[in-house]
């Protein structure tokens, strides 16, 4: 179940990019996901590299390259705003968009394919800079707190009445029934 403070602390997030110019709350969850897997690939290659440290063993297959440092959320999270912007508009955006699961050229890979058609929409450099500043407030090492999030943000569309009914984008779909491969045995409640 989704803490008080959580819900604030997400409350603020769609105020500041509602107030910042985006209105349908689709593209508000859409830009908070990629948002939320930029910082996660981080968090990853973090773990990767504490790992390294302690088996005294190169990491097999890091998520940025030597030349890629400047990508990882802790480090565009420092920079001045519109630097922000620029880094994550022309350098990480087109990376995650291309990001290959296994490590060759990204032709074929599971994110490669779901993420083709992704758009950065943050409007303002000032409008990107204070949602990284308050998602980098949000502990998502707990798989309870990204469900209990995402529940969240979709209930806020359901119970808000904007855009008239909910409709998931083809995307979204697709990449649901990818993860799932349900086969003609399984049952779908």
């Amino acid at each position: 179940m989704i803490t008080g403070e959580l819900r604030s602390k997400v409350d603020r997030i769609w105020e500041t990019m509602w107030a910042g110019g985006i209105a349908n709350p689709l593209s508000v969850i859409e830009q908070l996901t990629y948002l939320l897997f930029i910082k996660g690939l981080d968090e990853r290659h973090t773990r990767q590299e504490r790992l390294a440290a302690r088996t005294k063993r190169p990491i097999e297959k890091p998520v940025f390259g030597p030349d890629q440092d400047g990508l990882r959320w802790s480090r565009f999270k420092e920079l001045a705003p519109e630097q922000m912007f620029e880094t994550v508009r022309d350098e990480v955006f087109p990376f995650i968009k291309s990001l290959a699961e296994n490590g060759d050229s990204g032709k074929g890979s599971t994110y490669t394919e779901h993420m083709k058609d992704a758009l950065f929409m943050m409007p303002t450099a000032r409008v990107l800079a204070n949602v990284v500043d308050q998602l980098d407030e949000i502990d998502m090492a707990d798989r309870d707190t990204k469900g209990d999030l995402y529940e969240y943000m979709l209930g806020k569309i359901a119970t808000a009445g904007q855009n008239g009914q909910f409709r998931t984008p083809r995307h979204i779909i697709k990449l649901m029934v990818d993860m799932t491969a349900p086969t003609p045995n399984d049952v779908i409640c």
